[in-house]
């Protein structure tokens, strides 16, 4: 097999999080061939620093080397969908972090044109993929966290129907200054964050739709709320611990999803919750519950009187503290899923096959949140196109 040439687009939080994780299957499955940043210096720094060969600071050229086959995209969201469609009308793979687009404008804009344009600005995505004939790998790591593949072959082998999925990514806000504004972000916690529960629970119902009847089992309506907690006078006044620091997006989410066999799930997304990073996945079935800990979880428990006694020895994600009873991850990224997702993209590149998480499901957590913030904003519930 001859190994699949990458370029990554971004040089942050999340090429980081793809170029570790790559490295697994360096040498056998994967060369990184090339890093794309904003400017040369930061593209030289992330090219050093995984030892990538050929730098670029526009992705149009790295789209057009004859030195990459798969464009891994990590850039801001509101680039993704720029980058995804240059990548395939260039002949090339593609993935895409989560979510896959969005609507990238003022705040201010009705609900209903911001559903609308989302949603043209994916078919474009998967136009432009479905013409060159090329893989499109959605990002979605919840999918390929262990905790929630256990849960699907729990799922298989009990037979039973999932009658409720609640799933959640919350945490004390953050660094980034893109997520601060709609025009960058896309949105806020709903779509920042919400993209994690709102895929994981999707997926999860595809997979039982084609276990029972071949066939995915897909949402059918979206009744949901959300608010900027931090910016209430109460709140406000008070000391905070958090770090969310939003203009004008939110910061607080829930959403209900009816999904086609009249099942439900329920999302929780937010950066207003203190004591690291909760990614959390519960199946209610007619025969048992599984309770899938992504983070926090406990392999690991440690306690500490004082903040400075672990050092730098890393904990966990976006603790306030490291003092007192800690959970930290012997494993994180493995335990998030980040190794598998990327493998799982490789051998479906290679295979010419669909990945588990790939065009479909990104296109659906993109209709299923710009419909949660069209309800948020009537309240009502919000039937999906079917």
């Amino acid at each position: 097999m001859t190994p699949l040439r990458v370029g990554i687009v971004g040089a942050r939080f999340a090429a980081d999080l793809h170029a570790v994780n790559y490295r697994p299957l360096r040498g056998v499955k994967v060369e990184l061939a090339a890093a794309c940043a904003r400017t040369r210096e930061q593209a030289e720094a992330f090219a050093r620093k995984f030892e990538i060969p050929r730098v670029f600071t526009d992705h149009r050229a790295l789209v057009e080397s004859p030195d990459v086959d798969v464009v891994d995209v990590c850039a801001t969201t509101d680039a993704h969908p720029e980058i995804a469609i240059a990548a395939a009308r260039a002949g090339k793979h593609v993935i895409v972090e989560k979510p896959l687009t969005g609507f990238f404008g003022e705040a201010s804009v009705p609900r209903e044109r911001m559903l609308a344009e989302a949603l043209r600005s994916a078919d474009a995505v998967l136009e432009a993929v479905a013409r060159a004939g090329v893989t499109l790998c959605y990002a979605e790591d919840f999918v390929y966290a262990p905790p929630v593949a256990k849960l699907r072959r729990l799922m298989q082998a009990g037979g039973g129907t999932v009658m409720e999925l609640r799933a959640e990514e919350s945490h004390s806000g953050s660094h980034a200054a893109y997520a601060r504004h709609w025009k960058s972000a896309g949105g806020g916690a709903l779509l920042r964050m919400g993209s994690h529960p709102v895929g994981v629970v999707l997926q999860l119902k595809h997979f039982e739709g084609t276990l029972r009847g071949g066939r995915p089992i897909r949402a059918r309506s979206v009744l949901a709320d959300v608010a900027t907690i931090t910016k209430l006078p109460a709140v406000a006044r008070a000391r905070r611990y958090t770090r969310t620091s939003a203009e004008d997006v939110e910061d607080w989410s829930v959403a209900i999803i009816t999904f086609e066999d009249g099942t439900r799930a329920t999302v929780h997304a937010n950066d207003v919750t203190l004591g690291g990073v909760r990614n959390t996945v519960t199946a209610y079935m007619t025969n048992g519950v599984v309770q899938a800990n992504i983070n926090p979880n406990n392999a690991v428990q440690v306690y500490a009187p004082d903040a400075g006694v672990w050092g730098d020895e890393y904990i966990t994600e976006k603790v306030e503290t490291t003092a007192g009873w800690q959970f930290p991850s012997p494993e994180e990224d493995w335990m998030r899923g980040y190794p598998q997702e990327l493998e799982d993209f490789v051998d479906a590149i290679q295979a010419r096959r669909e990945p588990l998480s790939g065009g479909a499901l990104a296109r659906e957590v993109v209709e299923v949140i710009y419909a949660g913030y069209l309800s948020a904003a009537t309240g009502r519930r919000v039937e999906l196109a079917r």
